[in-house]
């Protein structure tokens, strides 16, 4: 059975998101990886910051050459210690000739630094890329949006290919069969704002 919510579900940010992050990654693998082949892989990226954090990789096959990078931001990412060591990484990249995809579908903790402010949205999606630096684009995302399908864009001479947030999402959410141990009827353990917990106690009923 699907998430109730349209889009992100809330109740996976808390002590279940861990959970999610890494199957979250596996699912977007798993759908890259055939519209990759011959000439690209997607190598899923596993490294130690506190707590486990994530990242696909999307590399030549011929040449090995980083092309892509697709970070799943991780609470750790976005806090204390953390912050500075994935800043740096993101610096890295965007230094290079990758571009950059990040996914932050999470309500708390900083934001990836912008040259303008941000709108008004619990979740986000950002894409740099390597040509077009420093503009990146930006999809803002509400509670009631379902996540959007995005591009990943790949070598110049290649057309980008289209990766859909919401079919990977409900992918890992049925995966891990989250309907059978979420209590709806309780409160998220990441509490909302006054805003998104009226739209929900009028949505969640139905």
């Amino acid at each position: 059975m699907p998430s109730p919510f349209p889009g992100m579900d809330p109740y996976l940010e808390g002590s279940l998101w861990t959970t999610l992050h890494f199957t979250l990654g596996a699912e977007i693998v798993r759908y890259l990886a055939p519209k990759l082949r011959p000439k690209y892989v997607a190598l899923p990226v596993e490294r130690f910051v506190m707590e486990m954090s994530s990242s696909i990789e999307i590399r030549d096959a011929a040449q090995r050459q980083l092309v892509t990078a697709i970070e799943i931001l991780s609470p750790t990412n976005k806090r204390g210690e953390g912050i500075e060591e994935y800043l740096n990484k993101r610096r890295r990249i965007l230094l290079s000739t990758a571009h950059l995809l990040e996914i932050d579908l999470l309500r708390v903790g900083q934001r990836a630094p912008m040259q303008q402010p941000l709108p008004s949205a619990p979740y986000f999606v950002f894409l740099s890329r390597a040509n077009e630096r420093p503009i990146t684009e930006v999809w803002p995302i509400a509670l009631y949006q379902p996540l959007p399908t995005v591009p990943v864009p790949l070598l110049t001479a290649d057309k980008e290919i289209l990766l859909d947030l919401q079919l990977v999402f409900t992918a890992a959410y049925d995966l891990l069969g989250y309907d059978l141990i979420v209590d709806y009827h309780q409160p998220p353990e990441i509490p909302l704002s006054p805003e998104e917990q009226k739209w929900m106690d009028e949505y969640l009923p139905q």
